[in-house]
């Protein structure tokens, strides 16, 4: 079993990377993009200031053919959302196994200068300068003594009628290997600061609702396959068909009207996470609790009602499938109690399907679900997932993928040591 396992872990690099190198290649190629919209709000704004160039296109822009943007903020542009690069150096970089480019500074050569000084910083209150060497369209750079600096570098970025103007930087290996997600677009923040609380709130409803459905639906599995062809077997059947047939988003929002103060009762708050700051700071540690399963009860009935038909008619069907086996007419046969052969044997090899979705689960529950944390206002991992999406903050696009395929990636390892413990007759070879 350890060498399939770690045959599984050393599946998941490639996995990994032709996962988000699908998507990185896609979100790179799709026409408006953050750049595209950055270009597109500064002619927005000089089409309202009576500019020039209003009436440009944005590929006119971009190409250089439009006096709203020099040929400098555009490089700067471009730097700073990452396209100044071609697309697989870009993918390296964001991996984190090609060195980023950091600390720029803008340096300018006139026509027949070939050398110039820069400032860099300060340290211990003692300015810090280089010196840079132009030989052709080669830069050079050198510190105070004179050597080829190790932590400088440059590159001519645009020349026009004899002007050279370039770049000083530094490098270091910062990507997603090292623990660095990048720097949100629209909040201007570092992804993980952004990710971290909305990501313990997708964690707190995905895991209260799978806890909810398998509490509920394994007992109601195990008493249908009890009570097979009764009437209450047909009648859970019939409602557990109807709710797999009702939407998650659309039943938060008909518990919405019914309970959140719409048409019929005033029962729980019409949405968010919990109550306003102002409210919640005021309330004792067991009104904390309340408030927030006040807020909680709908939302959770709304993630869990698309899971109740798959795992009971799973745990009721393998129950059936196990009541008929051999060995239980065998035990039947030795005089064991139909109790005992039921609950001790029976049930325990019918949860073995369950046991084994328990790792697959996991992963989709904890990623959110976007339209009902829409439904009840909640701002969650899947909401902020999709709100990146529409607003091309690839960081945050990003980041959110990497979450996900590991979370897929190591639910699936999970319930392949879940299957191997509740079944030893399982041997991974």
């Amino acid at each position: 079993m350890g060498t399939y396992f770690i045959r599984r872990l050393l599946l998941m690099i490639p996995t990994f990377i032709g996962c988000t190198l699908l998507v990185f290649f896609i979100l790179q190629v799709t026409p408006g993009g953050p750049l595209e919209q950055a270009v597109q709000r500064l002619q927005m704004r000089a089409s309202q200031e009576g500019g020039e160039s209003g009436g440009a296109s944005v590929s006119d822009i971009m190409g250089g053919g439009s006096q709203i943007l020099p040929q400098k903020a555009l490089n700067d542009l471009k730097r700073f959302y990452g396209f100044d690069k071609p697309i697989w150096k870009r993918y390296l970089i964001w991996l984190g196994i090609w060195e980023r480019e950091i600390k720029h500074r803008d340096i300018s050569f006139n026509p027949g200068e070939n050398k110039l000084k820069k400032r860099v910083g300060k340290k211990n209150r003692k300015k810090i300068y280089v010196t840079v060497h132009k030989n052709d369209n080669q830069l050079t750079v050198y510190d105070d003594s004179g050597e080829i600096s190790s932590l400088w570098h440059a590159h001519i970025e645009n020349e026009d009628d004899g002007v050279s103007e370039g770049v000083i930087f530094q490098t270091e290996y910062s990507g997603i290997l090292t623990g660095n997600l990048g720097k949100s677009y629209t909040y201007q923040q570092p992804v993980t600061e952004v990710m971290k609380p909305r990501f313990k709130i997708s964690l707190f409803f995905g895991l209260i609702g799978m806890t909810f459905s398998y509490l509920v639906c394994v007992p109601l599995g195990i008493k249908k396959a009890l009570n097979h062809g009764s009437i209450f077997d047909f009648t859970s059947s019939v409602m557990i068909f109807v709710a797999y047939s009702i939407p998650g988003w659309a039943f938060g929002g008909v518990l919405l009207v019914l309970l959140g103060g719409g048409s019929f009762w005033d029962v729980f708050p019409l949405g968010g996470f919990r109550s306003p700051s102002e409210i919640w700071d005021s309330l004792s540690l067991f009104g904390k609790i309340l408030d927030q399963l006040h807020h909680a009860v709908l939302p959770i009935f709304a993630y869990s009602i698309g899971s109740f038909t798959t795992l009971t008619v799973l745990m009721k069907n393998g129950l059936l499938e196990q009541l008929s086996q051999d060995y239980i007419r065998t035990a039947f046969a030795k005089g064991i109690s139909e109790k005992r052969a039921v609950w001790v044997h029976a049930i325990r090899n019918s949860l073995i399907p369950i046991a084994a979705g328990i790792g697959h689960i996991l992963g989709i529950v904890i990623s959110g679900s976007y339209i009902i944390e829409k439904v009840f206002n909640i701002d969650g991992f899947g909401k902020m997932s999709f709100q990146a999406i529409l607003d091309r903050d690839y960081p945050i696009v990003l980041s959110f993928l990497v979450i996900t395929v590991m979370l897929k990636l190591i639910g699936n390892l999970i319930s392949d040591l879940i299957l191997a413990s509740v079944d030893p007759r399982i041997r991974f070879k």
